[in-house]
């Protein structure tokens, strides 16, 4: 087997043009990299072979493409510049203000640093070091500071207002990379300390932060295939073994470039977003994922997962415990995963299993052992982790994570007080298959039980009682040419 070096190459808050993207995957070529992999901060990963590397590194240099080794590369700035306009519309964080943010930035952080708006639920809050989370006034900023090496969060007394955010956080890098051990071992402590030394450094346009942060109800949103959006349609991909072949991402490139597509988004979830895609060229991306065989229709609690960059051993604790979902029809709807290998990494997700540390390298890999913890309201975005239960064998995480997800709804319910209103409780029903309705072209679902919010139907009206006018959400085709399918046998794209 080939040995090889991952070096990364970062996408400033998730956002690479088509033409750049087509430049590294021909360094990659050059080099014979089949596939490529995108990282848990939207950054591009590349396997080079080590008789490559000095090769590699000089095609990227010629081309004024910056690439490191994975652990010496700076942290990519990540953001939910990719939720913008398909995931949020209710907000005055737009896509504008995001490069204005970025173009701020005359620096390359040594820390990670994340841009989000707090009406998304796309990208997470607190997986950076200094973590800016918007406001409900304009333009102003929560600001939160994760200490590296620990998982204590501490809340900025202020606002910040968008046009100091690269300054504070030049400051901010400054005192935390000179104080990280006493700032570690002094938790309680180490926010106090860090703002009065940001205070003496010079003023910045602030204000008293008079209204705390208010976390959301999180719900993933179904992140991939073709979906309508503000202009045109988006595309959203993702690849179960996390590797995206290199010939079809150049050809992808060239479709985006042919159909004036300027930007390619990429995101936590190891996903690429392809927006604004006219209706006319949309036969042209159907066309090549089909030529590449890449499907767009996985089942959401697979889109749910977080596993660290390159570990392929928390790979396989994802599909193991999927298949066991798929196996005992498990809902996991309102929930996120997250696999933790090692310590110091922070995973976001409702619930995480964290692997024990093995203080013996030859110790076999039928004797480790597993935590399961979750967030205490199953917010992935809450900082408080709760053990669940600890040192599980691998074959029975899927029977506690099946009692996890059991408790996850016993307690929305009790939210909902939905025993206070036992008429607002649906029936389950019995049937293990449905009679669903798909478009023969695009392969849409409508579904009875759903309904279609973006042409005013209400869930549970019979496909018969749709009006004459409606059509696919996807391609516009009127209601004959949707087929009647068993849930069971769905043809999927």
């Amino acid at each position: 087997m080939t040995k090889t070096t991952t070096y990364q190459i970062n996408f400033t808050g998730g956002i690479v043009s088509p033409g750049r993207l087509k430049e590294v995957l021909g360094v990659a070529t050059k080099t014979l990299i089949k596939t490529v992999r995108f990282g848990l901060r939207q950054q591009l990963l590349l396997d080079v072979p080590v008789n490559a590397a000095d090769a590699f590194v000089k095609s990227c240099n010629e081309k004024q493409i910056t690439c490191a080794p994975q652990k010496e590369a700076a942290p990519n700035m990540l953001s939910s510049y990719p939720a913008a306009s398909i995931f949020n519309s209710d907000t005055w964080m737009r896509e504008g203000v995001y490069k204005d943010i970025f173009n701020q930035f005359n620096y390359t952080p040594k820390v990670k640093i994340n841009i989000c708006d707090s009406t998304q639920n796309l990208v997470p809050f607190f997986t950076g070091h200094i973590n800016w989370i918007t406001a409900s006034a304009n333009h102003f900023w929560h600001l939160f500071i994760r200490f590296p090496k620990t998982q204590t969060l501490y809340c900025w007394p202020e606002q910040v207002y968008t046009n100091d955010i690269a300054v504070l956080s030049k400051r901010i890098e400054s005192v935390l990379l000179h104080n990280l051990d006493a700032f570690a071992q002094s938790p309680t402590t180490a926010g106090s300390a860090l703002f009065a030394a940001v205070k003496e450094m010079g003023s910045y346009s602030a204000k008293f932060a008079d209204t705390p942060l208010s976390l959301q109800r999180f719900s993933l949103p179904y992140y991939e295939g073709f979906n309508k959006g503000e202009s045109g349609l988006w595309l959203g991909l993702y690849r179960r073994d996390e590797e995206f072949p290199v010939a079809f991402l150049q050809e992808l490139c060239a479709i985006c470039t042919d159909a004036k597509i300027g930007q390619l988004y990429t995101t936590p979830w190891k996903s690429l977003i392809i927006k604004g895609i006219p209706k006319e060229d949309m036969v042209k991306f159907d066309w090549v994922l089909g030529k590449y065989r890449i499907n767009v229709r996985h089942a959401a609690n697979e889109l749910a997962w977080q596993v660290e960059d390159g570990d392929d051993s928390g790979l396989l604790i994802k599909r193991h415990l999927i298949r066991h979902f798929d196996k005992e029809d498990v809902r996991t709807f309102g929930l996120s995963f997250g696999v933790q290998s090692r310590p110091t990494s922070s995973m976001f997700g409702s619930i995480i299993i964290r692997k024990q540390q093995n203080k013996n390298p030859h110790k076999l890999k039928s004797l480790e052992r597993f935590d399961l913890l979750h967030t205490r309201d199953f917010n992935p975005n809450a900082s408080d982790l709760v053990l669940f239960r600890e040192g599980l064998e691998k074959e029975y995480l899927g029977t506690y994570l099946v009692s996890l997800c059991k408790m996850f709804y016993e307690q929305q319910e009790a939210k909902l007080d939905i025993a206070a209103h036992p008429k607002a409780v649906a029936p389950t029903p019995v049937a293990t298959s449905r009679i669903l309705h798909q478009c023969k072209h695009c392969l849409t679902i409508y579904d009875e039980q759903e309904g279609d919010s973006t042409q005013g139907i209400e869930a549970g009206t019979s496909f018969y009682n749709l009006p004459t006018s409606y059509v696919c959400p996807t391609c516009d085709s009127g209601i004959e040419d949707f087929k009647t399918v068993e849930s069971s046998s769905l043809q999927l794209a």
